[in-house]
């Protein structure tokens, strides 16, 4: 990172005074979860500011209400942690409710740090902005500066003149390229605890209830001379369970961080077991094209049959994520965290891998050698040559012919080949399919000039040919000989056949002309007379 440190800038304050609102408008973006509702923001939240002359990182807090019991005791040793790591403190009034006590009291240990706090009266607009801050100059904090946050109006004023003196640091490109890390699960499984644990500190709220954690949790850390960013979210549950709005959100931010993210950390609760809430957790995670890591918490208060079973069960339940390690540990105490680094960055290089076209066309062609692709329509399906198409997650094109028709059981047989043989871990492989298009498809073959003459030719020395039909003396009706039809040329008025009609086959012309008493002709003369013409023609 730049040797220049980037000021930090905390905003503290009551519950529901705006805190989360400015936040977003100084970060330029939705990252803060922003609700009607006391106590949503629990935990402490980073950012980039974006508004201002110079850059800088601010940090939202939760609200405190001057009680140290349960989750409020947690989010007071949170904002406690924010204070003491902030260069400047935006201390937050409401100027519609007024001064209350709790702001008196947070303004008397403001003071007392010593540190750069600057009062700012939020939600303004619809009256004398200076009128509603006037009374609380008697918190001893020096001017007060009037904003509407929901409008931005005099967010930017503001901003400028706290960070006048700064000047901004030179960027350093290698967090650019930081690794992505959410982890995501139930309520309730000890996400909040393996973050704290993987960071070394206590960075986010943890108490034993579920749905403590209601926003995403970005934190930037450097493990080995890598950069990381590990993403704590809110738990999911079932769709028909989520009935709060608040929780509503929670799970959007949390879907939105996997989107995020480059590698995904499915945490299951080992005393539970795995239910079909993590398997939707982790089919959505594939479909993003996530690299995926699994983990089972709590693996160490399960007994020596229970461990058995579990993992039993996670074979036969788990076998279409092969390919994605699986890891035992125990957040609380820390046994088996370390190990997953590895896995992690095992599937983040194998993500972000780049793959030569001779490399996967020769793999290709293994493949196709060890199984060939089926047939349709009595040919053959070619597939020709592979190059990459993308990564996070590996994409491999395949170019040949009637791709459309190949079937899904061989895409699979490709995934796995190609993943066997580029040992990868981790991560999907999605196989895309191109086939060639014929480009005399939509052409109708026109015939040249020259066989226009040649066809002219043909069907001018084309002559119709008759044969002779004797008549029945007693009906009076012609007989034809078998295989001659009469045409409806050749038909009278009253719609008998006339004496003449044209052969089904014009090649025995001279034997159908021949009849016997007007019965049609046999096998054996219709032979004889074929050989007879056959030796005159000779």
């Amino acid at each position: 990172m730049s040797d220049v440190m980037l000021p930090v800038v905390a905003i503290v304050g009551r519950p529901n005074v705006g805190k989360s609102t400015l936040f977003n408008r100084l970060t330029r973006s939705r990252d803060a979860l922003v609700v009607d509702i006391p106590g949503v923001t629990r935990d402490r939240q980073y950012g980039e500011g974006k508004v201002g002359p110079a850059p800088y990182i601010v940090v939202d807090t939760g609200g405190i209400t001057g009680n140290d019991i349960g989750v409020d005791g947690a989010m007071a040793d949170q904002v406690q942690c924010a204070l003491d790591e902030a260069d400047i403190i935006l201390f937050m009034v409401d100027g519609r409710d007024g001064l209350t006590s709790v702001d008196q009291a947070l303004a008397r240990q403001l003071r007392i740090m010593g540190k750069t706090a600057k009062l700012i009266v939020n939600k303004t607009d619809g009256a004398d902005p200076d009128v509603q801050a006037a009374e609380f100059y008697e918190l001893g904090l020096g001017e007060a500066y009037p904003i509407a946050a929901v409008h931005n109006r005099g967010v930017r004023s503001l901003m400028d003149e706290m960070l006048e003196g700064y000047e901004p640091p030179e960027e350093d490109p290698e967090w650019e390229r930081t690794l992505k890390l959410a982890i995501v699960g139930r309520p309730n499984v000890g996400k909040s605890t393996l973050v704290n644990r993987m960071l070394g500190e206590d960075r986010v709220v943890v108490f034993d209830m579920p749905g403590t954690t209601t926003d995403s949790i970005y934190t930037k850390m450097e493990r080995d001379g890598t950069p990381y960013t590990i993403i704590d979210t809110a738990g999911v549950r079932k769709r028909g369970k989520v009935t709060e709005t608040l929780e509503k959100f929670s799970v959007i931010k949390t879907l939105k961080a996997i989107e995020d993210s480059n590698v995904v950390l499915v945490l299951i609760d080992g005393r539970q077991g795995l239910s079909d809430q993590d398997l939707s957790l982790l089919g959505f995670a594939m479909d993003a094209g996530k690299a995926i890591v699994m983990a089972v918490n709590k693996w160490d208060g399960l007994s020596g049959d229970e461990r058995v079973e579990i993992k039993r069960e996670l074979e036969r339940r788990l076998e279409f994520m092969d390919y994605a390690d699986m890891h035992f540990i125990s957040a609380l105490h820390g046994s088996g965290v370390g190990v997953m680094w590895e896995s992690i960055d095992a599937a983040y290089e194998c993500a972000t891998r780049e793959l030569s076209t001779s490399l996967l066309t020769r793999i290709l062609e293994q493949a196709v050698v060890d199984h060939q692709p089926p047939m349709v329509y009595g040919r053959r399906i070619k597939l020709r040559y592979a190059h990459s198409g993308g990564r996070n997650p590996p994409i491999i094109v395949i170019h040949g012919n009637q791709t459309a028709s190949l079937p899904k059981s061989y895409l699979r047989y490709l995934q796995n080949y190609f993943r066997k043989s580029l040992e990868m871990v981790g991560t999907p492989i999605r196989i895309e399919m191109r086939g060639g298009e014929n480009p005399y498809a939509d052409k109708k073959n026109a015939l040249s000039a020259r066989q226009k003459q040649t066809l002219k030719k043909y069907q001018d020395n084309i002559r119709p040919t008759r044969v002779k039909v004797e008549v029945n003396a007693t009906t009076g009706q012609p007989v034809l000989p078998k295989g001659v039809k009469a045409r409806q040329a050749d038909k009278t008025a009253d719609g008998k056949p006339a004496a003449t009609a044209k052969p089904a086959n014009p090649r025995y012309d001279k034997a159908l002309s021949k009849s016997y008493k007007g019965k049609p002709l046999t096998a054996k003369v219709k032979k004889e007379t074929k050989g007879k013409t056959a030796r005159k023609r000779k």
